[in-house]
């Protein structure tokens, strides 16, 4: 099949959208829907100068995802005397699996000359993650402690090195799976957390310090064609499954949508829409409301609604 720009056979066909596009245009795509969303989340200011830069922290664990949108943003802003970045590598603890992936993360910050800071469970917590599997008083899954200690260390260390923004790679599939899941739990406070429109359509409001805009700038991208784009740019992304992952619930989802997907080509994109829609009007009705008054953590010094934060009551659960 050839591409439809060009004589070149195509690398790929998009049943959204019908386009078979070869190499060439089908990154020229990816990168074009990256810059795209840039520029309707309004990541750069107007007011951005040489002389008072935007600092971005970006989370780099060196999967496809992250590694992709590093170099998307190295490509786009990377001699632009405006636009800081620094990437941002979480060890969980995780043996045989995180080791291999901060290698593709330091290799990639070397070839792209960007600042790289590492930061471990072990020493901001005094865990690894591969102790908590075997030691879980709580009988959850691993992902419901790594989860939040992750989001913990990114939203700290982001305020920490000053950060304007906190960019994450979560693609299309992500998000659409995060809004059904949502949806089928009834959670209606988490969409409003997930979409402010106070803030802006890239805020997440989180137990914080201080709260750091988010932003996901391959949220129009599908999985697959993340993990195309990695491959044919020969990027060093470490794609590998977490041993300790284990999100049923979002597994289910996963097959359910890659089924719809197929089935009726355009799923993915028309329920992201669909949600922010749903998600702008519970943050309309939460904002109206008297909420729970956000306090500081005894523990730890990070806002939240209760005493003690959550990570500190998952720490003071595995008795660190």
């Amino acid at each position: 099949m050839e591409c439809d720009k060009c004589e070149r056979d195509a690398v790929m066909h998009a049943g959204y959208s019908g386009a078979h596009l070869c190499e060439k245009h089908f990154c020229a795509s990816v990168e074009k829907r990256v810059r795209r969303r840039i520029r309707r989340d309004d990541l750069v200011p107007r007011d951005a100068s040489p002389e008072d830069p935007e600092r971005w922290v970006l989370g780099l664990s060196g999967g496809k995802d992250s590694v992709v949108l590093a170099q998307i943003l190295d490509d786009t802003f990377g001699r632009d005397p405006r636009i800081e970045i620094l990437a941002l590598t979480i060890h969980e603890g995780i043996e045989g699996y995180r080791d291999a992936s901060v290698d593709a993360c330091v290799e990639l910050a070397d070839d792209l000359d960007l600042r790289h800071e590492l930061v471990s469970y072990e020493e901001e917590f005094g865990v690894r993650m591969d102790d908590v599997v075997e030691d879980d008083p709580e009988g959850m899954a691993p992902c419901a402690y790594c989860g939040v200690f992750r989001r913990d260390l990114l939203e700290t260390y982001a305020a920490e090195f000053d950060a304007d923004i906190l960019l994450t790679g979560h693609n299309l599939d992500d998000e659409a799976q995060t809004a059904l899941m949502n949806v089928f739990e009834g959670d209606v406070e988490q969409m409003a957390k997930h979409f402010d429109a106070s803030l802006g359509p890239f805020d997440e409001r989180t137990e914080s310090p201080h709260f750091v805009p988010r932003a996901k700038p391959l949220r129009d991208i599908p999985e697959k064609e993340v993990a195309l784009y990695a491959h044919l740019k020969d990027l060093p992304a470490h794609i590998t499954e977490c041993p300790h992952a284990s999100e049923a619930f979002r597994g289910e989802i996963q097959e359910l949508l890659l089924k719809l997907e197929e089935d009726h080509p355009g799923t993915r994109h028309s329920i992201l829409s669909g949600y922010e829609e749903i998600a702008s009007m519970a943050a309309d009705r939460y904002r109206g409301e008297s909420t729970a008054e956000m306090r500081e953590c005894e523990r730890c010094g990070s806002k939240t609604t209760r005493d003690v934060c959550r990570k500190c009551r998952l720490l003071e659960s595995l008795a660190v």
